[in-house]
């Protein structure tokens, strides 16, 4: 019995929660710190924590938020955002993460990866994947949706796989914040590619969103405005995906 992780995402600039549509027009969404605690209590099987600023503006993650966070939340936590070398992770690590998330600096030196899974396992590794979906398929997308690569995103994924990572959190931009259901397709080149978990990302609607990506692959299930602003709580969504036959850990 495969039990489906249901992973709320905090995207937090400047100290606070915001969630925004293709990564524009961002809106307050609440204290970081608060919200994980509601999550958690809610029964969330793991958070995600992303500073989304730290990497352009140049700066490392929030760390005092991401003690305060762990101090009081005791599932899974995954941080991003502004990591560029082992120190970088060690740091978020010991302050009380349990995974580091890399983007923008894994697509600029991909040896990061490889760095940072010889010192921490890869099972502490997490390549976070942003996509824009174009006419002619999927490219990756730096510096918190700013930035089009040529780089395609099954090449993408291929060689993260081959330098150590242990999950890919895989957001499609065209999808994000619109609540109208998850890239499906992206999802089904990720599934087809990948031999690690793919956490699905950007969409997430309803529960039927939650369900079709499952059926198109994912391992696990990320959102985030849905809770921020009161559609779903954790229990009800997990309650939602139970009467659809999801197995989820229970609340």
């Amino acid at each position: 019995m495969v039990m489906r992780r249901i992973i709320p995402c905090l995207d937090v600039m400047g100290g606070r929660v915001v969630k925004g549509i293709q990564f524009q027009g961002l809106r307050d969404g609440g204290d970081p710190v608060e919200l994980a605690r509601r999550y958690y209590a809610d029964g969330a099987d793991e958070l995600v924590f992303l500073d989304i600023t730290a990497g352009i503006e140049g700066r490392k993650t929030i760390r005092d938020l991401v003690e305060r966070t762990a101090r009081s939340v005791f599932v899974p936590l995954t941080v991003g955002g502004g990591i560029r070398c082992v120190d970088d992770a060690w740091r978020l690590l010991r302050s009380g993460c349990d995974k580091v998330a890399v983007n923008t600096a894994a697509v600029r030196r991909p040896q990061l990866l490889s760095e940072l899974a010889d010192r921490f396992g890869r099972q502490c590794v997490v390549l976070a994947v942003d996509a824009l979906r174009t006419e002619t398929g999927y490219r990756v997308v730096v510096d918190a949706g700013r930035s089009v690569t040529r780089l395609e995103l099954s090449e993408w994924l291929r060689r993260g796989q081959t330098l150590g990572i242990g999950e890919i959190l895989l957001t499609v931009i065209n999808a994000d914040g619109r609540q109208e259901g998850y890239d499906l397709a992206g999802l089904r080149l990720a599934s087809s590619i990948c031999r690690v978990p793919v956490i699905a990302s950007g969409g997430m609607g309803t529960a039927a969103h939650m369900v079709d990506a499952l059926a198109a692959g994912a391992d696990a299930l990320l959102a985030a405005s849905v809770f921020h602003y009161g559609r779903y709580t954790v229990r009800s969504l997990k309650a939602a995906l139970s009467r659809c036959g999801v197995e989820v850990r229970p609340c």
